[in-house]
């Protein structure tokens, strides 16, 4: 019996094993690329384009560099990294991936390893940074649900919990075309690097 394929082409010409994902076919200008054209929300958002997990991952490293100012820039990368594994497995929302199943997290966390380790980051990003980095992601979700994913606040403060008003008076939405926000998150993944 065949073994079905278990790995994707890139365009820059890698081939990622989804299953067992190595750190040297990982390329930042194939998440860009994937990410900027991944949908947020199922792409059930208001605006002129789809709101991307790539332009998702700008704001969410924003918020956590609010919350954290003085914060290394291994730990901002991590926050900008934070849903990279979904530039080839696509981003799921919440219900999804708890129907799915824990073969979604496993697949996940394979892929988060062997990109952490690709751009330098430990492994496992440790519990205190990656918990600040949850935090800024729910955050960013509250601020994605109320501006452009049609939530109320109460609603938003249900599933999201309550927003600290100077983060959701501080930061707006910006929806621009999959292209731009590409470059806008190879630059700002260069920024980092050099500060490594």
């Amino acid at each position: 019996m065949k073994t079905p394929r278990a790995w994707q082409r890139m365009l820059s010409g890698r081939r990622l094993d989804l299953l067992d994902p190595t750190p040297v076919d990982i390329e930042i200008e194939d998440i860009a690329h994937g990410l900027a054209f991944v949908a947020r929300w199922n792409g059930q958002t208001h605006g002129d384009f789809a709101y991307s997990v790539a332009e998702h991952s700008l704001l969410v490293e924003q918020i956590f560099q609010a919350i954290l100012p003085n914060a290394d820039a291994k730990w901002l990368l991590a926050a900008l990294l934070h849903d990279a594994p979904e530039y080839v497995i696509g981003d799921m929302i919440s219900p999804v991936k708890a129907a799915v199943g824990p073969g979604y997290e496993t697949l996940d966390d394979r892929l988060s390893r062997a990109i952490h380790i690709r751009f330098g980051l430990p492994a496992k990003i440790p519990l205190e940074v990656k918990r600040r980095i949850k935090k800024a992601d729910k955050i960013s979700a509250w601020l994605e649900a109320t501006q452009i994913a049609g939530f109320t606040k109460d609603e938003a403060d249900k599933f999201f919990g309550k927003c600290d008003p100077k983060f959701a008076n501080g930061f707006s939405i910006d929806l621009r075309p999959p292209l731009e926000v590409r470059k806008a998150y190879i630059d700002r993944y260069q920024e980092l690097s050099k500060a490594l």
